[in-house]
């Protein structure tokens, strides 16, 4: 008898952990699915960036700074590519805000104004970097327009800059707190169309 109470709560116990692990494999689905709609739009004209969500809900809205130059695909403009685009990467986890990136790599600098003084010239990337790339063969990816091979990103910028106007380099500024926030809900292969 206590052989077969044993048996049958064995199988009991086997059948709600293959149930909950279906339950769990189901759930990382859902959870890995939840954002895979995600899209970021930046509107040149009015420099501001909406993150939307799975149903084309409104996320966020942030004021952005764009090119000095405007809009424009070809490498050595300094001027930021239109089109369609995907973040191709994220540089930057768990930086601390204001840390110092040249090509892609922290410098082991903070940003403050006595680093600015001493480096008048440099172009500020800061805290965080979403690598953009483009998507439109012969626009804005491949050959003298590659927007990856440009090393167009979001990118953080002195807490100083002016956001709201054009004032970068081709690269899309952001806010110290804005990028960190951004970069902590966008995915890899997030989809960034970039109007001009």
């Amino acid at each position: 008898m206590a052989r077969t109470v044993t048996i049958s709560l064995k199988k009991q116990l086997k059948k709600h952990i293959v149930h909950g692990l279906n339950w769990l494999i189901y759930l990382r689905a859902v959870l890995r699915k939840a954002g895979a709609n995600q899209h970021l739009v930046v509107d040149v004209p009015t420099q501001t960036m909406k993150l939307f969500g799975d149903d084309n809900e409104l996320l966020s809205s942030y004021s952005v700074s764009t090119a000095t130059n405007g809009v424009g695909e070809q490498n050595g403009s300094e001027c930021t590519p239109r089109g369609q685009h995907s973040i191709w990467t994220k540089i930057g986890d768990d930086m601390p805000v204001n840390t110092v990136f040249v090509g892609r790599v922290p410098t082991g600098e903070r940003y403050d104004p006595s680093l600015r003084a001493q480096h008048p010239n440099r172009d500020w990337i800061l805290t965080r970097i979403i690598w953009l790339r483009g998507k439109e063969a012969g626009i804005n990816r491949f050959g003298d327009v590659d927007t990856m091979h440009r090393y167009i990103y979001l990118h953080g910028a002195p807490d100083d800059v002016q956001m709201g106007v054009p004032g970068s380099h081709g690269c899309i500024r952001m806010r110290n707190a804005d990028i960190i926030e951004l970069y902590d809900r966008v995915k890899i292969s997030t989809t960034v169309t970039i109007n001009g």
